[in-house]
């Protein structure tokens, strides 16, 4: 623990964190203010470079994965995946989109049903089209690609060419070795910090929220505070564990036990469901989505009413992007062994494929209720208002609503742990100079400081605050994933010039995890 008194991206990062944690607390009020004011003027002034990024995105992992580079494996020419696909898959998709698809896959559609963009009537068929579009492309292609391009980065650095496991490491063929590892790096390494720990802190919050609000749905229990801290000590005993057990023993084992859950509820609730509704949905909704692609991304007018856009895919784009630094380094550090191609297709194309049907399936359930009058106007309305409650409402209106009630809660805890866990040893990791096994103190650090922050917050009145200066401080991310989409497309065009791990005359970055596992074999 000496030499992390001499790392300052552990020290400041911690510092940050403790300061935003002290402000957002004890002095609530004015953090609102001043994390709405900053949010809304980077949202309204520049709303358009959050969409041009964010199809820039799609349109760099398409390319790249089409591309002569797709085969180049990320590791050396003769090594394979560390862990098999299904496990792979379970881990990013878990930490990739983790309690949101279980907290807003009845409740948005449902909120885009009845307060639709402006032209479209709200509760009319045109809405609950638009409803399963507007989740599509929320959920889908481009929050993955928006993940692809920090993984890839740095997945190929730090696997092939030897770097440590630090953002920064994917900006070194442009920016160099000395502002690499100088003021800039650091600055890029501790953002992305304090950028992982307020997504993680927030996700908490809601998964508490939406688990408490489960079980007062269902068995009565009070809605208050001392049972939401309470519910926050227990898992935070299960993702702490996970995360000190390490991938193998610990995230890699709940990840596989989340999907399984997943996968069960999904085809339950498929079949219970409004079967015809969800197909139906599915093909048009992928319709909308696909044949207004384009468009949708693009979608901001210069006089018109944008205020959807903002509320909705602003945010949306901007929450992503805030994420991509957490969730980029963790797919990477599971992505040893696969080739460009085969990390491209199964962190973009794969998830976004189980998203959407995720959606047309939950959204679906809420649509139908309302479109065949079941669930008037004001109860959608309080699903739209209350999404942590929303789900249980709806469910309550289907056979095995109740037992379906119950895995639902036990779904939400398995992901919660899985963004959780998979958050705590990226912290873990960020802050020990890229260190790919982070110590078991550090991660125990980062785990109480995410758990003592989350209480704390709900203690202050709210996560919301939080979630905004999160996004507004991830803001700069934007340029940072510019400048690492330049960064790996001058190192793949280089990859057979430059030596790379596995080669005779292979020299490793004396900072990196080979070049520490070396000097410890010698």
């Amino acid at each position: 623990m000496k030499d992390d008194f001499k790392n300052p991206v552990f020290i400041i990062g911690l510092v940050l964190c403790a300061v935003i944690a002290i402000w957002s607390i004890a002095f609530n009020e004015s953090f609102t203010v001043v994390s709405n004011a900053v949010f809304a003027f980077l949202t309204v002034d520049f709303g358009w470079l959050y969409l041009i990024a964010m199809l820039a995105f799609v349109i760099f992992a398409v390319a790249i994965m089409a591309s002569k580079w797709g085969s180049i494996r990320l590791g050396p020419d003769d090594s394979q995946p560390e862990y098999k696909t299904l496990t792979w898959f379970a881990m990013l998709f878990g930490c990739g989109m983790g309690v949101g698809l279980v907290f807003w896959g009845i409740a948005e559609p449902v909120s885009h049903f009845v307060g639709p963009m402006a032209g479209i009537d709200p509760e009319s068929p045109e809405a609950a089209q638009f409803a399963m579009s507007a989740s599509f492309m929320h959920w889908g292609i481009h929050p993955w690609a928006n993940y692809a391009v920090i993984g890839l980065a740095l997945a190929y650095f730090q696997y092939r060419k030897g770097k440590p496991a630090l953002i920064s490491s994917a900006l070194e063929p442009l920016i160099g070795t000395k502002l690499t590892k100088g003021w800039l790096g650091k600055l890029v390494d501790i953002l992305a910090v304090f950028a992982t720990l307020a997504g993680v802190v927030t996700s908490l919050g809601l998964g508490v929220l939406q688990i408490n609000s489960g079980l007062n749905y269902m068995f009565g229990v009070p809605t208050e505070l001392i049972i939401q801290i309470v519910i926050i000590l227990i898992i935070s005993v299960i993702y702490i564990g996970t995360a000190v057990l390490g991938i193998e023993k610990g995230i890699s084992v709940i990840s596989n036990m989340n999907l399984y859950i997943a996968v069960g509820v999904l085809l339950v609730c498929f079949i219970v469901g409004p079967k015809i509704d969800v197909l139906n949905n599915l093909v048009g909704g992928l319709g909308d989505y696909f044949g207004t692609f384009f468009q949708s991304s693009l979608g901001m007018t210069a006089y018109g009413d944008n205020s959807w856009t903002l509320g909705w895919r602003i945010f949306y784009w901007a929450w992503w992007i805030a994420w991509a630094p957490f969730v980029g380094v963790f797919i990477a550090r599971i992505s040893k062994g696969r080739t460009v191609r085969e990390f491209i297709a199964g962190v973009v194309l794969v998830p976004a494929v189980a998203s959407i049907i995720w959606f047309a399936v939950f959204g679906s359930m809420g649509l139908s209720l309302g479109m065949n009058g079941v669930i008037d106007s004001e109860t959608l309305g309080a699903i739209a208002a209350a999404p942590e409650t929303g789900l249980f409402t709806v469910m309550s209106h289907y056979p095995l609503g109740a037992i379906i009630s119950v895995v639902i809660l036990v779904l939400i805890i398995t992901f919660f742990v899985t963004s959780a866990n998979s958050g705590t040893f990226v912290l873990g990791m960020l802050s020990s100079k890229g260190n790919l096994e982070p110590s078991k103190s550090k991660k125990m650090l980062w785990g109480v400081v995410q758990s003592t922050m989350a209480i704390g917050l709900l203690i202050a009145g709210g996560l919301k605050p939080l979630q905004t200066i999160s996004i507004a401080a991830a803001f700069p991310f934007i340029i940072i994933m510019f400048a690492a989409m330049a960064s790996i497309v001058k190192a793949l065009g280089r990859d057979k010039e430059t030596p790379n791990v596995g080669d005779p005359d292979f020299v490793p970055d004396p900072d990196s995890p080979l070049a520490l596992e070396q000097k410890a074999d010698s």
